[in-house]
């Protein structure tokens, strides 16, 4: 079902973008600001490879799921957002669109995933890029996922749970690589995983649980942010994300477009460090 909704709110609430490629100044808005945002997107609706046009342009054809962009910029303003599998637009009907509003100074990333219900639809988090103190790391799990609650464990304890879709929940830990999977809430019932976490010093790293389970194609998604023991509250270029299967050591390269970065851009109502989005 295609949804057209405007979607704005003012930087200083918190604002994020889902970047799917800009072809430079094909996607500046008339009397767009100068500042920009830094922004990433992860695809996470399985079998559904996408065309992703903006104002009428198409930006990027043939785009895969699993897959997590490196944080691009992108300049503020206002795009018009279509979302079409791949070879339907610019005349068919779109999967999702949305006219969205690009505040300057966001850190973010916007899911494309499946709700619980298994229906397609985008939500935008708020990269939390803040120190962390010497010897820890951050790990931020997000469910968007078309499966009911679940408990994420690390070593086979909990560590975050009851998390639903499309929540999200975070915590300061001790760097290391830790055993991870994901079980159906309150029982031993593995559903993803399990798969080693190599949380480094001074990173965030985000994870997250995406497919079907009524399709059994659950997987796992890492995006990973650097450089927080030293430079808080900034992205570092030396993010990145990739796609692990169960039980796989198989990534997927973060993706860039040849002509400039590309995104979709959606908007977060309130940063968080830690805690769960109803």
């Amino acid at each position: 079902m295609t949804s057209r909704t405007p979607l704005t709110i003012a930087a200083s609430a918190g604002a994020c973008a889902l970047v799917l490629g800009v072809a430079a100044p094909a996607l500046a808005a008339p009397g767009a600001a100068e500042e920009t945002a830094s922004v990433s997107v992860f695809h996470g609706i399985p079998g559904m490879t996408v065309d992703v046009y903006a104002n009428g342009d198409e930006l990027i054809g043939d785009f895969e799921p699993g897959t997590v962009t490196e944080p691009q910029s992108l300049a503020a303003g206002t795009y018009d957002i279509q979302i079409f599998e791949a070879g339907q637009g610019p005349d068919g009907t779109p999967a999702l669109e949305k006219e969205v509003k690009v505040p300057e100074g966001a850190d973010a990333t916007v899911a494309a995933h499946l709700s619980a219900d298994g229906k397609p639809q985008l939500t935008a988090f708020t990269d939390d890029v803040s120190r962390v103190d010497a010897g820890k790391s951050r790990l931020t799990v997000r469910h968007v996922a078309a499966a009911p609650a679940v408990d994420v464990r690390a070593g086979g304890q909990p560590v975050f749970t009851g998390l639903t879709n499309p929540g999200e929940e975070s915590a300061t830990v001790d760097a290391g690589t830790v055993e991870a999977d994901v079980v159906l809430a309150g029982t031993d019932t593995v559903a993803i995983g399990p798969a080693d976490l190599n949380l480094e010093e001074g990173t965030s790293n985000v994870v997250y649980a995406w497919g079907s389970a009524g399709d059994k194609n659950l997987a796992l998604a890492t995006q990973k942010f650097s450089g927080m023991e030293s430079t808080p509250n900034a992205v570092h270029a030396g993010g990145s994300g990739a796609a692990v299967t169960p039980n796989s050591s198989d990534t997927w390269p973060a993706w860039a477009a040849a002509t400039g970065a590309v995104a979709v851009t959606g908007v977060l109502v309130a940063r968080r460090v830690a805690g769960r989005r109803a």
